[in-house]
This record gives C-alpha cells, sequence and structure tokens, in this order.
C-alpha cells in the first residue's frame, strides 16, 4: 500500500516564480482566514466555545452514543446573583467575573471537553466519555474553585459562586441538542431553587455508572443487530 504524501504547507507562488511579489500577501491572507475562523466558533470575552460550536459538539456527541455506545455527561454551570453584582460592581467588572472564570473553567479541563459560554453569565460543558458520577466530582471542584476566584472591587474582595446542574446523555437516549441542554437546564434549576451555591443532577442510582439497563440493552440489541 502507497504511504501517503505528506502536504507541504509551506507557501508556494502560485505561477511558480522563484521571487514571488505576493507571498507575503498570500500569508496574511492565510492567517486572517485561520483568525475568523477561529471567530466563528470563539465567545470574544471568555476565549470559551459560542453557542453555534455548543450546539454542533453536543450533535456529535449525541451521534457517537448512537453509533458506538459512548454516553456524555453535560453540565450547565450559571453565576448566583450575577445581575446584583453588576448593578453594585458595575458591567465591566462582571465582565471580570466572567473572564476569570473562562480562564480558570478551561484550564480545569481535559482537552476533549468542550467549554462554551451559552448566553449571559451561563456556561455549558460537554463531557465526552465521562459519567455522571465523574461530571458530579468535576461540577463540585468547578463551583470550589470559583467560589475561590480572587477579584476585588474597590478594594474589597468580592464573593462569587455558581449554581450548577448536570445530566448524562447515553446512547438509548433519542434527543436533539436543545432537549438535552433542557435535561441539565432542569437540574441547574433545582439548584437555584434548593438555595444557589451547589450542585444538582440527575439520579446517580441509575447513571453512576454511565449507562442504564435500558442502555446497555439498546446496546446488546443494536450490536446483535449487525451481526445478522
Amino acid at each position: 500500500m502507497t504511504e501517503p504524501v505528506p502536504r507541504d504547507n509551506t507557501l508556494q507562488c502560485p505561477v511558480g516564480e522563484l521571487q514571488c511579489l505576493w507571498l507575503d500577501e498570500l500569508s496574511q491572507l492565510r492567517d486572517k482566514v485561520a483568525a475568523l475562523s477561529e471567530l466563528v466558533i470563539t465567545d470574544e470575552l471568555t476565549g470559551l466555545f459560542n453557542y453555534r460550536f455548543l450546539i454542533r459538539s453536543i450533535n456529535q456527541e449525541l451521534e457517537r452514543a448512537h453509533r458506538v455506545g459512548q454516553g456524555f455527561a453535560l453540565a450547565i454551570l450559571d453565576f448566583d446573583n450575577f445581575k446584583r453584582l453588576n448593578d453594585t460592581h458595575g458591567h465591566e467588572f462582571g465582565n471580570q467575573v466572567l473572564r476569570a472564570a473562562g480562564t480558570y473553567i478551561r484550564k480545569s479541563l481535559r482537552q476533549l471537553d468542550v467549554p462554551c459560554r451559552f448566553g449571559g453569565e451561563e456556561f455549558v460543558i460537554v463531557l465526552p466519555g465521562t459519567s455522571l458520577r465523574e461530571a458530579v466530582v468535576l461540577g463540585e471542584r468547578l463551583r470550589e474553585g470559583i467560589a475561590a476566584i480572587r477579584l476585588v472591587s474597590d478594594g474589597q474582595r468580592v464573593d462569587l459562586s455558581v449554581s450548577i446542574g448536570i445530566d448524562y446523555c447515553g446512547p438509548a437516549d433519542h434527543l436533539t441538542a436543545d432537549q438535552a441542554i433542557a435535561r441539565a437546564d432542569k437540574y441547574l434549576l433545582q439548584a437555584k431553587a434548593s438555595g444557589k451555591n451547589q450542585v444538582c443532577h440527575a439520579p446517580l442510582s441509575e447513571r453512576a455508572a454511565g449507562t442504564t439497563k435500558d442502555e446497555r440493552d439498546a446496546l446488546l440489541e443494536s450490536f446483535s443487530a449487525r451481526r445478522r
């Protein structure tokens, strides 16, 4: 079998001239295209992925769950009393909070995880191949870590807290991306209603191992069908 020839990414003159006057311009154009491609999927304030990329990532994980049986967890984080924080300390301080949280979240995750800004003060994290129990442990770590961020306004430290909702999507779940988000959001609302600054999640008794009995049965049926 013939080995593929490696692609040479070095810019070359489009008309084959040794002394090309356009290479610098072509190089700048390529850099601009790369920068624009990054902007399409990135939230400018936090540096995390944006809503468009979030939906794409959830759809990919839903497809992976059905195709190979690998589920994933979804976590939604929302700052507590963020409007009061903005009203008291100003919107620029609120932006500082979101930037600091985005940096902390990004540094706290694996490379394959997908942290996104969902809108306003909400963040959604897609956790591929992660069981509910593992996601809950991560959620508690993120909650504690964000509470430990030290930001100062008018010479005083401002206390921060987030509420977090977590759910697990497996092979037996037939959902759209919006439905998957809505399920995790239900637990976020539960965390808010229960006093804030906490993690609420789907029952661990069924989903702690990452798959339920129904999901395992669905996988076995799928594998059996492939072998017929």
